[in-house]
């Protein structure tokens, strides 16, 4: 299937392959596109080498998922966290540069989709988690809020724990948007599964998505706020 643009994603997800996660290829990352894309359950990925095009439409059949009061911190963790500042929005740009960083491994974060996620974070939409020590930046993620849904797009980390740190941080932001709060991770890792991350079907992944879209933004409010309560 190829779209064009005014991708009609409704219709491409109710027609999707049930044994496929790649729905599509084609279109554009304009912020309209892709608002579109994640209040139905789908993401953009590059098809080419480093994330070049074509540009790819993904609608996983075994979704992971996060619900943020399953996050599981360990007693290292714990330790781990209280030698970090964790804050909220106060270095996008930063964080999506290190996750672009051509030489990390499985790398698709392309100029275009930086840019793309940048005009999305200046309308209000994207957000991201910075992991600080000693006034450096040694991890975050990024990713996509509708509501009481965040899609988690990328994160990385220079020092142990940065990126698990920055999961913890996410985590409790989304759970000031209650109980029927989703964090959608694309795919479960091994990684990801030991954060307390689960998979769900398509049907089940689409019924929370619906329900979590609807409920109350937590991101507006802690942005550019420090995390508390992370230890």
């Amino acid at each position: 299937m190829r779209f064009r643009c005014g991708l009609d994603f409704e219709s491409a997800v109710a027609a999707a392959d049930p044994q496929e996660d790649l729905l599509g290829a084609g279109g554009d990352l304009a912020p309209g596109t892709l608002l579109s894309a994640y209040s139905h359950g789908v993401f953009p990925m590059g098809l080419g080498p480093g994330g070049r095009g074509p540009l790819g439409w993904w609608f996983p059949v075994e979704r992971g998922v996060l619900l943020p009061g399953e996050i599981h911190v360990s007693r290292s963790l714990r330790r781990s966290l209280r030698t970090f500042t964790l804050t909220v929005d106060r270095a996008f740009g930063a964080v999506t540069e290190a996750c672009a960083d051509p030489d990390r491994e499985g790398a698709w974060i392309t100029p275009e989709v930086r840019r793309a996620y940048g005009d999305l974070h200046r309308m209000g939409w994207a957000h991201s988690i910075e992991v600080w020590r000693q006034h450096e930046l040694v991890g975050g993620l990024y990713g996509v809020g509708i509501g009481g849904f965040f899609a988690g797009e990328s994160m990385f980390h220079h020092v142990t724990d940065a990126s698990k740190a920055a999961m913890v941080g996410m985590a409790r932001v989304m759970a000031q948007a209650g109980q029927d709060a989703l964090v959608d991770v694309q795919w479960r890792t091994d990684h990801l599964a030991s954060m307390g991350v689960r998979t769900v079907d398509r049907q089940e992944y689409l019924r929370r998505l619906e329900v979590a879209t609807e409920g109350v933004d937590p991101w507006r409010r802690a942005s550019r706020d420090v995390v508390s309560d992370v230890g």
